[in-house]
């Protein structure tokens, strides 16, 4: 089916007065004569294959991933309303301003939802149980633990308005969420039909979306769709590409190109909306390890260097740093197995070498930020 004859599907009226939309099913070869969609493409690809051959090279990529999936958990939940930072997500539930714990909690469930998805693809595909599992572990204890974690719903759910009434958009009804989640199970699995990876991912995010499958949390689990799709089908072979970031920058832009499909039928201006993003985020990504490299680099060279027989000590706080970079003198202790007043003594070395910085401004119960690191992953 060539896109500028895709039609998103329909709206039904239902006995209680609201119209719900209907989508097409997807599950088919999808072809263009849109020039600007090769040109998009082909930059999102070759940015792509760029990230991914650069995060090979990258010493002790693992480090660093940790760090890409909280700012990831941190801006998709952010997108769904919670204010968490990525420095508060880093530190424990109990060391949190009690009024903020649910939204960390959100977070780190997100956190945990999503490294649980990317372990469990080494024996489970992609599929609706696959997203159950997530989906439960992101809902357990937080708003929505009682709408149905794990599981498909089986009620009506919509989006926007004080009700369903004067909804912005309102889903197909819950009869028909395994149907359409088994067609879009098909199209993300079918080899036999002739389509891009980042095509095809873009229209299942889409069609994912439109199902809202779940009664809440639709959002975070379509956007961890994307990286467990681009990962399963090793277009990257780590997950370090993430998009919520550019969505929540546009994010007005990103509802409506969704909706553009439903109510114009206008698939292209999504599916270019979506590569744009892949293109962009990929540039950044690989920026931003660039400048990770740099800075470990720096560190390694010309600052603890220079603490003489504390460098062993040094180094291997400094790496932990790398995927733990908020911590107080009680984590160094334990770390370095030393004492706390060690403790202190080392993070007065890495205070005066700039690597760390006190935040909290208390004389006790401090903790301590490399900064620098932090900085990277809010540009």
């Amino acid at each position: 089916m060539d896109i500028k004859d895709f039609t998103g599907g329909s709206y039904i009226s239902q006995p209680t007065g609201y119209k719900s939309f209907l989508p097409n099913t997807i599950n088919r070869t999808f072809t263009w004569d849109e020039p600007t969609i090769n040109i998009l493409l082909e930059k999102a690809t070759l940015h792509l294959g760029a990230l991914n051959s650069f995060s090979q090279f990258v010493p002790d990529i693992d480090l660093f991933i940790r760090m890409h999936v909280v700012k990831e958990a941190t801006i998709s939940s952010r997108i769904e309303g919670t204010q968490t930072k990525i420095e508060e997500a880093l530190v424990k539930k109990n060391e949190i301003n009690p009024m903020k714990r649910d939204d960390w909690q959100e977070v780190n469930n997100y956190i945990k939802a999503m490294n649980h998805a990317i372990e469990r693809m080494e024996k489970l595909p992609i599929s609706s149980r696959l997203l159950k599992e997530s989906h439960k572990i992101l809902l357990d204890n937080v708003r929505g633990e009682h709408k149905l974690p794990g599981e498909f719903r089986s009620s009506q759910n919509w989006i926007g308005g004080a009700s369903i009434n004067d909804a912005v958009f309102v889903p197909p009804p819950s009869h028909e969420v395994n149907s359409l989640m088994s067609d879009l199970e098909n199209f993300i699995h079918n080899e036999e039909i002739a389509v891009p990876h980042l095509i095809k991912i873009a229209i299942a995010h889409y069609q994912f979306e439109t199902i809202h499958p779940f009664l809440d949390g639709n959002g975070r689990i379509g956007r961890l769709l994307i990286t467990l799709y681009l990962i399963s089908n090793k277009i990257i072979e780590k997950p370090i590409l993430y998009l919520s970031d550019f969505f929540e920058k546009h994010k007005g832009l990103y509802y409506d190109n969704l909706t553009t499909v439903r109510t114009k039928n206008d698939l292209t201006q999504w599916i270019k909306f979506f590569l744009e993003a892949i293109n962009q985020t990929s540039e950044i990504a690989a920026q931003s390890l660039k400048q990770i490299m740099q800075l470990r680099h720096d560190c390694q060279s010309n600052r603890i260097i220079k603490l003489g027989k504390k460098t062993p000590n040094a180094k291997k706080l400094l790496d932990h740093l790398f995927t733990q970079p908020i911590l107080n003198a009680q984590n160094i202790a334990q770390l370095l197995s030393i004492s706390q007043v060690s403790a202190y003594k080392i993070i007065s070395d890495f205070v005066n070498a700039g690597i760390l910085k006190e935040t909290t401004g208390f004389k006790r119960n401090r903790y301590f930020v490399f900064k620098e690191y932090i900085d990277i992953f809010y540009q």
